[in-house]
């Protein structure tokens, strides 16, 4: 017996690969609507045969957003880009794929969905990504009234694009910009925001707006400097102001617009680091949904030491 069938858009990202093994933990059968399924088989062996099935679909293209919600009991949608490249737009992704989905969850007269968004998102940000992330919650709270909004803080993992950026970067550089030192982040470990979001899931959505955040918040300094001792390299944290951070972000955008090449920063992640990342006072957290927290402190120190001078096997020298 299964709990039904959950389509998960964004299921094979960061965030996407926990939330489906939480899901399968919790004995859903899980779809993964995915743009180029051969880059995602491993997502199979996650569950038990057939417990997971990859089917091609393309969030910006409404007829294959239908396809992929066909037959579901719960949506997901956990599709996000952090940086615009080619076709991939904030305005194509974040919004354009809102409202394909809402078509579509509408269409199957689905009423159990979550639509993951991120802490800041603000209709009237200077911030592209912020902005067009506050327009998709609209649109989808606009076509299903009972969708859930989760909103986390930036999320840590092995895999994640905070902690391993700043560690490669302190390995090939004698200085780390620090740009906005002050901002407060409030960093999540992800398996705790796919534990919130399977527990969301499970119980049905019911129109509630959730802000995850760690344990305990920190500067970006203070983050930069953990970062540091965590590999044991001592580096110059190099003040960068507004302006000329706004001026790397458009040398980012410009060395990112070359093939295979990812900006290192852009112009909007610079307005973003303008502005706190913690939760708000008031809002709904992962108290309202009984998940136990994992540390930045406890997590992070292992899968950075392959950034150490010799792996696993360096010794500090203080």
């Amino acid at each position: 017996m299964t709990k039904g069938l959950v389509t998960v858009f964004g299921g094979s990202g960061f965030l996407g690969k926990h939330v489906v093994r939480a899901l399968v933990k919790d004995g859903w059968r899980v779809r993964v609507p995915v743009r180029r399924p051969h880059t995602a088989q491993d997502l199979r062996v996650i569950g038990n045969v057939g417990q997971v099935q990859l089917v091609q679909a393309n969030i910006r293209f409404q007829n294959s957003v239908i396809r992929a919600v066909e037959g579901s009991d719960a949506v997901i949608n956990l599709v996000s880009i952090l940086y615009q490249e080619g076709k991939q737009k904030f305005s194509s992704v974040h919004e354009g794929g809102a409202l394909n989905l809402a078509a579509a969850i509408k269409q199957a007269d689905i009423t159990n969905v979550v639509q993951v968004s991120a802490i800041g998102a603000d209709t009237k940000s200077k911030s592209a990504y912020a902005r067009t992330k506050a327009n998709a919650e609209d649109v989808i709270r606009g076509a299903v009234p009972s969708a859930d909004i989760i909103r986390p803080s930036i999320m840590f993992g092995p895999e994640d694009s905070f902690f391993n950026r700043f560690a490669k970067l302190a390995t090939m550089s004698p200085a780390l910009p620090l740009i906005g030192g002050d901002t407060k982040f409030q960093p999540v470990y992800v398996g705790d925001v796919a534990e919130a979001i399977a527990k969301v899931i499970g119980q049905g959505t019911t129109g509630s707006t959730y802000e995850l955040g760690g344990p305990r918040t920190y500067s970006f300094k203070e983050l930069l400097n953990f970062t540091l001792e965590t590999i044991d390299r001592k580096r110059i944290l190099a003040p960068v102001p507004w302006f000329a951070a706004g001026m790397l972000g458009m040398v980012g955008e410009v060395v990112g617009a070359l093939p295979f090449v990812k900006p290192f920063l852009t112009r909007d992640q610079v307005a973003n680091l303008k502005i706190d990342n913690i939760v708000s006072d008031d809002a709904k957290s992962f108290h309202d949904l009984g998940v136990d927290l994992e540390t930045v402190e406890s997590i992070v120190p292992a899968y950075l030491e392959r950034y150490r001078r010799y792996g696993q096997f360096h010794e500090k020298t203080s």
